[in-house]
């Protein structure tokens, strides 16, 4: 909901009617139950018109909850949600259309009949134990064309899970651009020439996955030049643009993440 509106997109118009106000916004006063659920079905079973492959994939993980503004702000866009197992129960309560499951479904309470009645999702059953279900996730989206996929609920409690949830993204990093999302952060892998207009202000961190040379940057309140961050040595966590413009990242060799944080 924006600005006390349900918004257009297809898939969200039916986002979490968790109380009276916005159950009358959504189908109008003096409505039953039965009215409820005939325009909630009617919504689910659309979809936004998308080109197919252009905008980022969407993959629900099993961490923290993000805000509902995020969830809503990224599902409206997304051409593909992919639902791990482990996220499945909760993420059902949402009333949201995605479009598959995936995992080894060994862990999730909710009925896969209960699933089907409300959704038209994909079951993808992925039980290769050598891989975490992000991991399967980001290959089963390879495998159907997708170049982009943004990640949510995929940081926060376990900090084991967070922390290879990071080094997955690094890891798939030449297969799709993975962007994780949460309620403070957006993080994603650098390419080796980077250049983005950013407010002053706005806070950076340059953090490397693996050692990495020459790393100069322009526009930042503590510049970088040709210097080498490494994950046991040095970071450049919690610098910030210096005023309006343009930033530039250049570096030779390694793997760095750019980390753009809110407060």
């Amino acid at each position: 909901m924006i600005n006390g509106k349900i918004s257009g997109d297809m898939r969200t118009e039916g986002f979490k009617f968790l109380n009276t106000f916005t159950f009358v916004r959504a189908i109008g006063n003096n409505k039953t139950k039965a009215d409820y659920d005939l325009k909630l079905n009617s919504i689910m079973s659309s979809h936004h018109i998308i080109r197919e492959n252009q905008e980022a994939a969407l993959i629900i993980a099993n961490g923290l909850e993000c805000s509902e503004e995020i969830l809503h702000s990224l599902l409206e866009w997304s051409p593909y949600v992919l639902v791990l197992d482990g996220a499945l129960d909760r993420f059902i309560d949402y009333r949201v259309k995605f479009d598959a499951v995936l995992g080894d479904f060994d862990s999730i309470n909710t009925s896969r009949n209960k699933v089907e009645q409300e959704q038209n999702a994909n079951w993808i059953y992925a039980d290769d134990q050598s891989k975490t279900d992000l991991e399967k996730g980001f290959e089963h989206l390879v495998d159907l064309g997708h170049e982009k996929v943004n990640v949510l609920w995929g940081t926060g409690k376990r900090l084991d899970h967070t922390w290879n949830n990071l080094i997955s993204m690094a890891k798939y990093n030449d297969q799709i651009q993975v962007c994780m999302v949460d309620d403070y952060s957006r993080c994603f892998i650098l390419p080796n020439t980077y250049k983005k207009y950013y407010k002053q202000g706005a806070k950076l961190s340059i953090m490397p996955i693996t050692d990495s040379k020459e790393v100069k940057t322009k526009g930042l309140k503590y510049n970088l030049n040709q210097e080498i961050l490494s994950p046991t040595l040095r970071t450049s966590s919690s610098n910030e643009v210096l005023e309006n413009g343009f930033v530039e990242i250049e570096y030779d060799s390694g793997i760095l993440a750019l980390i753009e944080s809110k407060d």
